[in-house]
């Protein structure tokens, strides 16, 4: 296993347990409903939290524009976008998203959930890459795209080691503050 490897792996489970903690969901709330207010009426694409990730809902309901939730399709694919009514099913490592007969919509903004975060715009995830495919394949068509990390302030790291593979965030909302990039 390669160093970058093994750093992340570490990294991962020390923004793990800073998740698990929480933090202050009210400015949470706050913070992220200003970051989307400039997007009204743009496609939005949220997630249903698991795992102690911090919760975007609240925002989302406040997000005056379509809303859709994605959709893990198959393993090193990029993710699928369906509307998000009222209706979910369970999905992939314990997501949630719309049935199969929910209408497919493609992003303008996307909140991203994060194991952890740093100062310069990049994130760490579960390490399955599902976010960085599907970020490069929206960015790849030329349409603009935004890309918004959601943590809890807890879970930033001193430096992320990036690869070449990775898709740097537009933002990051924490319940101390907002980091644009």
């Amino acid at each position: 296993m390669g160093a970058a490897v093994t750093d992340k792996a570490a990294m991962r489970a020390r923004a793990m347990a800073a998740r698990a903690r929480g933090g202050d969901q009210m400015a949470l709330d706050a913070r992220l409903t200003a970051a989307l207010a400039p997007f009204a009426g743009r496609v939005l694409a949220g997630y249903w939290p698991m795992r102690g990730e911090a919760d975007p809902r609240p925002a989302m309901a406040a997000h005056d524009g379509p809303l859709c939730l994605p959709v893990v399709v198959a393993p090193a694919t990029p993710l699928i976008f369906r509307r998000f009514a009222d209706e979910l099913e369970p999905g992939a490592f314990g997501t949630s998203h719309p049935p199969e007969t929910a209408e497919l919509m493609v992003p303008q903004v996307l909140i991203v959930p994060l194991v952890g975060f740093d100062r310069q715009g990049h994130r760490l995830g579960y390490g399955g890459g599902f976010y960085d495919r599907t970020l490069a394949q929206l960015r790849a068509g030329g349409g603009r795209v935004v890309a918004i990390g959601l943590a809890w302030a807890g879970q930033e790291l001193a430096g992320i080691p990036a690869e070449p593979t990775d898709e740097r965030l537009e933002a990051i909302v924490t319940d101390a503050e907002t980091l644009k990039f």
